[in-house]
């Protein structure tokens, strides 16, 4: 369920609460609340985010000025628009400096201002964009396409597209290496929250008091160098996503706290006293065995059975090897920054099918990069990776004969054909097309070589 756009209204006159209340809620992707003074207002605020506040300038007790100065420290994302009978430049450009997104004077036609609102939160939406830049570069930009045809990840992806529109806890399991950021982000821009924000927490980067200050904000003066409010991370994803990356490292300090979060929504900031709510979507990541730390004490039991709702398993690439060609064709690609181009040797596809890759995708990708630093030729060799070669041995042998040093033509040739009719799916008609041969030709030799019909 996607979240609405949370409106407050604040003036000291119900009648104009009221009405406002009326016209804005006649906009279906608007929760609108009132106020009729300061201090009720700040009082909202502390309780649930707002993504727009609609301050009146003049108020009793605590004025709209006052308000906005609270808003701007303690909620630096929600944007104030403010209102007032006599729109003079003055005001004006004292609330612009204390951070006011706009000022409308009243009278206002409803047209006006539903402009003005809908302006603010597009505006709010770009604030958090640069929020969440600042985490995005401090990270290794993630790619967001997923290089798959094996059925171990055709049935994964499948799982995953179908729990998308749900707003279920979602685990996702494998290894180092695999794409887990990519599954979670692949669910995010399916699921109803696409057009909110997708955060990313590594949560076995973080110490515990910062992994909780990261998760959850702070106030101000809450510890050392706490010199201004900070918000967490499950704000500034109200609405979209929260994907707790590595979630088997958090500390059992921080796990009772995580799991009352997932549990009611609510969180408290560090050094804070009140309790505010958020809407958001979890989505963790492990390459632990969630259960095996629970029994060896280091994870709580009731957290995992609230992670594990819906668990995906992502298979290590020495279980898809069906995909590594693909996978190889995609990083020469992306790797290229010049205009020459690069291929791969049957021998270098070869050693590379014989790899187990216990660093999996991101290894892959990395030798990829290395081989063709080192290779002084447009096709790449199998001299041109640094890998374990007895682990490649071990599985497949290089060479036949007991002399030989090299592959003899045929199997060259068998090993060609077969490569790329992964590429092009078994399609023979797309296959013999590239390998510059007839149909008829192409049939003649993978009835020669045995060539399986299909990869089973």
């Amino acid at each position: 369920m996607v979240r609405n756009h949370s409106i407050l209204v604040v003036d000291d006159e119900p009648s104009v609460c009221f009405l406002l209340k009326e016209e804005l809620s006649e906009q279906k992707k608007f929760d609108v609340f009132t106020a009729n003074d300061g201090v009720a207002a700040m009082n909202t605020l502390q309780q649930r985010p707002i993504d727009v506040v609609l301050l009146d300038v003049k108020m009793p007790r605590v004025g709209g000025m006052e308000v906005l100065k609270f808003i701007n420290e303690h909620h630096p994302t929600t944007q104030v628009i403010m209102l007032s009978n006599y729109a003079d430049v003055k005001t004006a450009i004292e609330a612009t400096k204390l951070g006011a997104y706009d000022f409308v004077g009243k009278p206002y036609t409803r047209d006006e201002l539903l402009s003005t609102v809908n302006r603010a939160i597009q505006h709010r939406r770009l604030t958090i964009d640069v929020e969440l830049m600042k985490y995005e570069l401090s990270r290794k930009e993630g790619e967001k396409e997923i290089i798959a045809q094996s059925p171990a990840m055709r049935i994964m992806l499948a799982t995953a597209s179908k729990v998308a529109s749900s707003d279920s806890i979602i685990h996702i399991h494998g290894a180092s290496g695999t794409g887990k950021e990519l599954i979670a982000n692949l669910i995010h821009n399916d699921s109803p929250r696409h057009e909110r924000p997708f955060v990313v927490v590594n949560c076995a980067s973080l110490p515990d008091a910062l992994l909780e200050s990261e998760l959850f904000g702070h106030e101000r003066g809450a510890f050392t160098n706490a010199h201004q409010m900070k918000q967490g991370l499950v704000e500034v994803a109200n609405g979209g996503s929260l994907f707790l990356d590595e979630v088997g490292d958090i500390s059992p300090i921080v796990q009772p706290k995580l799991l009352r979060f997932l549990e009611t929504g609510e969180f408290r900031r560090v050094g804070g006293t009140t309790s505010m709510q958020v809407d958001v979507r979890i989505i963790s990541a492990t390459n632990k065995d969630l259960n095996a730390e629970v029994k060896a004490g280091r994870f709580r039991e009731d957290l995992l059975y609230r992670l594990n709702v819906v668990t995906l398993r992502i298979p290590p690439l020495k279980d898809r090897k069906e995909d590594i060609p693909l996978l190889v064709e995609y990083f020469i690609k992306k790797k290229i920054k010049t205009k020459e181009s690069k291929r791969i040797s049957p021998d270098a596809m070869r050693s590379l099918l014989a790899y187990d890759w216990p660093g999996n995708i991101r290894e892959l990708e990395h030798s990829i990069e290395g081989a063709m630093l080192l290779s002084h030729e447009d096709v790449i060799t199998s001299k041109d990776f640094i890998l374990t070669q007895s682990t490649v041995e071990q599985s497949i042998p290089l060479t036949t004969g007991a002399n030989s040093s090299v592959l003899t033509m045929e199997e060259v040739e068998k090993l060609h054909i077969e490569m790329a009719l992964i590429k092009f799916k078994y399609s023979r008609s797309k296959t013999a097309k590239a390998l510059g041969i007839t149909l008829k030709t192409l049939y003649s030799k993978i009835k020669r070589y045995k060539i399986p019909a299909e990869k089973e």
